[in-house]
């Protein structure tokens, strides 16, 4: 069972076991920014970046799906696209789930989750951009993200090894 805390107070610990899921996803493959193998440390820099967004008063929101051990176990960043043209909606943006809880649904409680929070936000849409070839564009169609663009070898995991960049959207229909 999760329990989805939008804005939940970014301590010390909560960023570190933030860090170590991050850290774990990217080892176990996951397309979260950064390619394995790393560390905490090499982890951290973006994280503490990505955190200080999400503070009281900062533009982004960080969403977390705690589990029955008060441990995260999902989380994901709604960021300010940074103009007011474009205040009716935010980017999804770090979305992660500890490996040790993949594959029990969680991924989908936390997009149904970060949508919810649109809503009550009063967005109209949400957008991401996620990694091609690794399958990961099939779960968000799923979850009614529709494919809006791609940018062919934008993404370069490794010489030679060149990804598509998908951008996708979701319209947040009144619940």
């Amino acid at each position: 069972m999760l329990r989805f805390v939008l804005s939940p107070e970014i301590t010390e610990d909560l960023v570190d076991d933030l860090v170590a899921c991050w850290t774990e996803v990217t080892n176990t493959g996951g397309a979260v920014g950064f390619v394995a193998p790393v560390t905490a440390d090499d982890i951290r820099p973006t994280a503490e970046e990505t955190f200080a967004r999400c503070v009281p008063g900062g533009p982004d929101r960080l969403l977390v799906g705690f589990g029955d051990d008060g441990r995260a176990a999902c989380w994901l960043v709604l960021a300010d696209s940074g103009s007011w043209l474009r205040a009716h909606w935010r980017w999804v943006f770090r979305v992660m789930v500890h490996p040790k809880h993949q594959g029990k649904g969680y991924g989908g409680e936390l997009m149904r989750a970060a949508a919810d929070a649109g809503r009550r936000l009063g967005l109209e849409a949400l957008h991401l951009t996620c990694r091609g070839g690794t399958g990961v564009d099939a779960f968000y169609a799923g979850l009614g993200y529709a494919e809006v663009g791609r940018i062919p070898q934008a993404i370069r995991v490794a010489p030679g090894d060149d990804r598509d960049e998908i951008y996708m959207v979701a319209a947040l229909n009144a619940a």
